[in-house]
């Protein structure tokens, strides 16, 4: 189990990295975009297309690193009126139908990134798969985290607060 838990620490910040580098690179694409079309009166043609496909890999990874710390939309009425082991077995019925929905995500993102293979971004000249790709590992990845928020227990089981709940 610790191995279980070591590896989840080390995947989900690599993928935190990775996804704030991926804003990151999208903020400089967009920035470099505006100076280009309004300062320099040459609009860069692949900048608006690169911004838009790191953003769809930026969503998808943030998709998973909210699942992993537990700040999906959820009702929470029938889980706070629950205690012990109902609640853990509400948590675990609604952990599964959640990865297994993602897994169907995954799978069904996978076929279309197959599908759309030999399709290129004119603008970037490479293969549109890869800006597909984004879905099968994002949900993959999210699975990972519902399924690995769900091993880590009860010490890990805090609901994250939004700014209305103080």
């Amino acid at each position: 189990m610790r191995l279980l838990c070591a590896f989840d620490r080390v995947l989900f910040k690599l993928v935190s990295v990775i996804a704030q580098l991926l804003l990151v690179a999208a903020a400089a694409a967009a920035f470099y975009q505006v100076i280009a079309r309004f300062v320099l009166h040459s609009p860069a043609d692949w900048s608006e297309v690169l911004t838009r496909a790191l953003l769809i890999w930026t969503v998808l990874l943030g998709v998973a690193l909210a699942f992993r710390h537990g700040a999906m939309i959820s009702v929470e009425l029938l889980r706070n009126l629950l205690g012990g082991m109902r609640r853990r077995v509400l948590e675990a019925v609604i952990g599964l139908i959640c990865a297994g929905f993602l897994g169907l995500i995954a799978w069904i993102g996978g076929q279309m990134t197959y599908r759309v293979r030999f399709q290129n971004v004119p603008s970037l000249d490479i293969s549109i798969s890869w800006i597909y790709l984004a879905i099968p590992v994002g949900a993959t990845l999210a699975a990972i985290a519902v399924l690995a928020r769900w091993c880590a227990g009860e010490e890990d089981n805090t609901p994250v607060r939004n700014d209305a709940q103080g």
